[in-house]
């Protein structure tokens, strides 16, 4: 594959310049990391990268290629990739490869800027802050370029959950327990991860109303991962919050902002967010502290909790954000991070059982 000088221009007027694996494709999407030492296949599939150019820190990607069954949607969110090195050796395949990963990036239309120091890169935006880029093949029109990226900080209308979700109901698997799933985006791996607990699940679109999310007569309800801010999901927060008490619910990621946010709870912009499979977390009511695998760039204020009902459950130990909490009189829970490890660590794959046992 023949590549090309290519350049990412960030919204502050640095630039950065490497490869292109995609000649000519530009692209413009919100500029973040992730420390993730393994897992591209699953970073570039899940539908929580929408709207973003994910920088690698890492520095070797591709070098195990691509397997299908790894992929947490059928197709890549994210705006483009910024890597180290892309791997090219076809000599030494994993077994189970299909495919390369440029290859994967080239037939999805990916822009990916290799030969770039993204560590340094990293260290930028946790300098500045998260901020909005564009991966161009010419810096001729660099005044348009810096302002294209200022522009794709802007989400489109009703925030990006609403693309990234499903957009009609699925019933899937058999079970004595129905659970329903509320689809801003979910990972492959969370609707797997319910389905090998041999339950039953319904996955919804995320604007179904609360009255027909009554009418599935689900045994409890998940609120799924997905993209963007919140705050711009006025009418996911809404149909949560009439739901409040009717059945156990559990929230992840988004899901557990969304459900902060249904509680009264408010939620804040980091300056450059979570994005990785190493991030320390702790469980306040027995003091054990897990790895988790996190990709997020929003989370709740702490001392907006205080008026919900809710406690403070897990805190990420980095920066003592709020990274879960449970309301025990509604049988209600939380967590920012990603239980069902996809890729990271499995430390926390017990709270998934935990939640289906306090359904009872």
């Amino acid at each position: 594959m023949n590549l090309r000088e290519g350049y990412l221009v960030l919204e502050d007027g640095s630039v950065y310049s490497g490869r292109l694996n995609t000649g000519d494709c530009e692209s413009a999407g919100e500029v973040v990391f992730n420390t993730s030492m393994s897992g591209y296949e699953q970073i570039a599939t899940d539908p929580s990268y929408a709207g973003q150019i994910v920088v690698l820190t890492y520095p070797l990607i591709g070098n195990y290629g691509v397997n299908p069954e790894n992929l947490e949607s059928d197709h890549p969110w994210l705006k483009g990739m910024v890597v180290r090195d892309l791997c090219e050796d076809e000599g030494g395949k994993h077994y189970q490869q299909k495919m390369s990963f440029k290859q994967f990036l080239a037939q999805n239309r990916v822009p990916c800027l290799s030969g770039v120091d993204t560590r340094a890169l990293a260290r930028h935006l946790r300098m500045r802050g998260t901020m909005g880029g564009v991966l161009a093949s010419s810096l001729k029109y660099n005044n348009d370029l810096i302002e294209r990226a200022r522009r794709a900080m802007q989400p489109p209308a009703g925030g990006y959950a609403l693309q990234a979700g499903r957009q009609n109901i699925v019933r899937l698997g058999a079970g004595r327990k129905r659970l329903l799933l509320m689809d801003f985006g979910t990972k492959k791996s969370m609707v797997d991860a319910l389905l090998k607990r041999k339950n039953q699940v319904i996955v919804v679109p995320a604007h179904t109303s609360p009255e027909k999310i009554k009418q599935l007569a689900p045994d409890a309800i998940v609120l799924s991962n997905g993209p963007g801010d919140p705050g711009e999901c006025t009418y996911a927060i809404e149909t949560i919050r009439k739901l409040l008490g009717c059945q156990p619910m559990l929230g992840i990621c988004l899901g557990h902002q969304l459900l902060s946010l249904a509680l009264g709870a408010s939620t804040y912009k980091l300056k450059f967010g979570h994005r990785g499979a190493n991030h320390p977390v702790k469980d306040l009511t027995s003091g054990r502290i897990y790895i988790s695998a996190q990709n997020h760039g929003y989370a709740v204020e702490p001392n907006s909790l205080v008026q919900t009902g809710a406690e403070l459950w897990f805190q990420n130990l980095n920066d003592n954000s709020v990274e879960g909490i449970i309301h025990r009189e509604m049988n209600i829970r939380g967590v920012q991070f990603h239980p069902e490890a996809a890729p990271g660590p499995q430390d926390t794959r017990y709270l998934i059982d935990d939640f289906l046992a306090a359904m009872a």
